[in-house]
């Protein structure tokens, strides 16, 4: 893999692949960069396309002491496109990678982005009396201080089991009963040193990109699962309210990986958005 130093001189791998205009693809937590490969050989012809491997994940144990926070890997972006030289962009973010991106566009508004694509994620993750679109609709502080002991004492099934005791049903039979896919994330999550991923996932609940929702002025694409294990659809419904320029596709029958159950679809959308 490629590489460049962020300006804690922590090393951030990555890919780079193609020519022409610049697509940064922000994989989601305790991923890597592998999570958009499917869509490599329909985006290479004409984008230049850049994809990490955030800070504390794909199995990169870190160089530093810095903390993997989202804030830091907002900065770690920062870094990514200053170190390439890049603009009129295009960034693709999953998940945390949705998060990474609102973060940066907290702290710098849309500079260096033209147009921007977020993938089933809530802009505030624990709920409260007041707020009731984050994870599973109801996941508060004390839920959320309940799944960070887990992740202390079993790190791996704790992560298995958040994506199966949610909304999907699916989701939960294949944890009872076992399939090919979540041995392979088994096996995946097994790899991981899990304290920066922990560090990483106590700095993302404590996260709040309501206001900065309203900030965004570019158009913005927004693809959510229809039967997502984390988000109801009045989570999309809120945050496709909130951009004034936004576009939004619900797959229905998808989970938090919508763009991973409609491959094609997904990518089609991703390419008539870049070229409207």
């Amino acid at each position: 893999m490629m590489h460049f130093l962020a300006d804690d001189n922590e090393v951030i791998h990555l890919q780079v692949s193609g020519k022409g205009s610049p697509i940064i693809m922000l994989h989601g937590w305790t991923a890597s960069h592998r999570e958009w490969s499917p869509f490599i050989d329909q985006l290479t012809p004409h984008h230049r396309v850049f994809r990490w491997d955030a800070r504390g994940h794909g199995g990169h144990r870190l160089t530093q002491e810095t903390v993997p926070t989202v804030q830091r890997m907002a900065q770690d972006l920062r870094n990514l496109i200053e170190y390439y030289h890049l603009d009129d962009l295009v960034a693709v973010g999953h998940s945390m990678g949705a998060l990474t991106l609102w973060q940066y566009i907290k702290e710098h508004g849309c500079e260096k982005l033209r147009k921007v694509c977020f993938l089933d994620q809530s802009p505030k993750l624990l709920t409260d009396s007041e707020w009731c679109d984050g994870i599973y609709g109801d996941f508060d502080q004390d839920r959320s201080a309940t799944f960070l002991s887990h992740l202390q004492t079993d790190f791996t099934e704790s992560v298995l089991q958040l994506g199966a005791m949610g909304l999907n049903a699916s989701a939960r039979e294949k944890y009872h009963t076992g399939s090919r896919g979540l041995d392979k994330a088994r096996q995946w999550l097994n790899e991981q040193d899990p304290a920066p991923l922990i560090a990483c996932w106590e700095s993302l609940t404590e996260a709040d990109y309501r206001e900065t929702l309203e900030r965004i002025d570019i158009p913005a694409l927004l693809v959510y699962g229809g039967a997502s294990n984390y988000y109801r659809s009045e989570t999309a419904h809120y945050v496709h309210n909130k951009i004034a320029n936004a576009v939004l596709h619900i797959y229905e029958g998808t989970d938090h990986s919508p763009h991973q159950w409609d491959r094609e679809r997904f990518v089609r959308d991703l390419l008539d958005f870049i070229d409207a």
